[in-house]
């Protein structure tokens, strides 16, 4: 079997290949840093090496193995993981210069749960400034590209763990997520990724150093080639933190649907709010078609009892407020007086945003009131449909642009869309602690990838996940980019 061939195994089959000693968790590692010296310089998708640490651990894999032991469902698996998370020993960041000398003392509890469940991590990959951007470049580690198109983001903030799988140079994956940083770059370069209901895998030492608090909206998740590896990472990694662990026990539903025509689904294809390219309407509705075709039950006209522009204002008011925790007292200091400089009939998309940065403890409290009557709509909305599938993004990925946020736009059907209006896909599962799975549907008229979103009913993760196993078995797969 070629390097190639092994490479792009998803994390379950490697595991497996491990336990069965057609391969040993060493030259599985090695095979990976083969392909990582060949393509991570075009790439730059993994940006810190702990190479020596990841080749003892596998050796102890291996030892392991030869005594009949196995230590999870990962077991022996080389994987990177997003540079936002601690791992003892390595920098964390987060793309900014002034943490560029912030070395992480012990691991994060995701970290520490997926070792438990065997992996050996070798790397961590890379991200934009803040974690804020839908492509990932910043002034430590440089810029990213996509192995669909090294022109093309990978997207962001999770950009190199996508472009790394997807290039087949690592075996899993995890990013976080608070505008689509697990989704959009899922998107974009073909691969799975799964958006958790809020708090179920708590994100302690995903963060930068004071901050020990889960912010709102914001969550960790698994990237990976498989759908089935998305439930592994998920599972890996859920359940309550030891301050809740006296009282409080996860317990994720399962649908366990034997196949796609036991589904009853919508699809919301496009909206008003943020028009996608016809091509990408196209492929969303296709999975209607999809499921339609096998028996199950398709409304592309139903939607949740909200209005879209008021679920989108709601999720912005509490997206940027809580980015703004993320800023430094002195920046934040000046946001406030450009925001109180603006003139009470200025009601500007850029004004608007300014506000929000600012935003009032009262008006988060309100905005949180207005998030939970959307929270109860979906509640209902579920009660009768197993999932709804969305966009991810209006178009596959664009061309790198690393100008001024407030002088970038997006070319959709060769009309001009606002950069950050991107964002309304992401929010309807962010705002509302819903889960969201992302698959992908294949390549794209000019041969870049198409990923569609699975929204699902609070802790419906493992449902989501099912119906993207259903759907990758009905050929939504993970396809390699030519030439890797």
């Amino acid at each position: 079997m070629t390097d190639s061939a092994i490479a792009f195994k998803s994390a379950n089959e490697l595991a497996a290949m491990i336990q069965q000693k057609t391969i040993s968790s060493e030259e599985l590692l090695d095979l990976y840093l083969r392909r990582v010296d060949q393509f991570n310089p075009d790439l730059n998708a993994i940006i810190v090496f702990d190479i020596e640490k990841a080749r003892e651990r596998a050796r102890q894999a291996d030892a392991a193995t030869q005594r009949g032991e196995c230590w999870g469902p990962l077991h022996g698996v080389p994987m990177t993981i997003k540079e936002s998370y601690n791992i003892a020993g390595l920098p964390t960041t987060f793309g900014n210069p002034d943490f560029a000398n912030n070395i992480a003392d012990e691991d994060a509890l995701s970290v520490q749960r997926l070792l438990k469940a065997g992996v050996v991590i070798f790397g961590k990959t890379n991200v934009p400034l803040a974690l804020a951007d839908f492509q990932s470049y910043n002034a430590i580690y440089g810029t990213t590209n996509n192995p669909w198109g090294k022109t093309r983001t990978p997207g962001g903030s999770s950009g190199g763990s996508a472009a790394a799988l997807a290039a087949g140079i690592t075996g899993f994956e995890c990013g976080s997520d608070i505008g689509g940083s697990i989704r959009n770059p899922a998107h974009f370069c073909g691969v799975f990724g799964h958006k958790p209901t809020w708090g179920i895998l708590p994100p302690r030492g995903h963060a930068l150093p004071g901050v020990l608090a889960q912010s709102d909206l914001s969550v960790i998740g698994p990237m990976a080639r498989s759908a089935h590896d998305l439930e592994i990472g998920v599972l890996a990694m859920a359940g309550p933190d030891e301050i809740q662990s006296h009282g409080l026990q996860l317990s994720l539903p399962r649908a366990r649907k034997a196949s796609l025509s036991q589904y009853k689904v919508a699809v919301w294809s496009t909206d008003d709010m943020a028009p996608v390219a016809t091509e990408v309407e196209n492929r969303i509705r296709g999975i209607g078609e999809t499921i339609a075709s096998a028996g199950g039950q398709v409304d592309y006209d139903a939607r949740p009892a909200f209005e879209a522009s008021t679920a989108h204002d709601i999720f912005q008011t509490l997206l940027q407020a809580t980015m703004s925790g993320r800023i430094p007292d002195g920046p934040y200091r000046k946001m406030q007086q450009r925001a109180a400089a603006l003139g009470d009939d200025d009601t500007s998309t850029r004004a608007k945003t300014m506000r929000r940065q600012v935003a009032t403890h009262r008006d988060v409290l309100q905005a949180n009131e207005a998030r939970t009557r959307l929270r109860w709509a979906w509640h209902e909305f579920f009660k009768e449909y197993d999932a709804i599938v969305t966009p991810m993004m209006a178009v596959s990925a664009f061309e790198h642009d690393q100008r001024p946020f407030g002088e970038r736009s997006i070319m959709v059907d060769d009309i001009e869309r606002p950069y950050f209006e991107q964002v309304f896909w992401a929010g309807l599962a962010i705002s509302s602690y819903l889960p969201a799975t992302v698959i992908p549907t294949g390549p794209d008229a000019t041969g870049l990838p198409i990923g569609a979103q699975i929204i699902g009913p609070e802790y419906g993760d493992l449902n989501t996940i099912e119906l993207a196993s259903h759907l990758e078995a009905a050929g939504y797969a993970f396809v390699p980019p030519p030439g890797y």
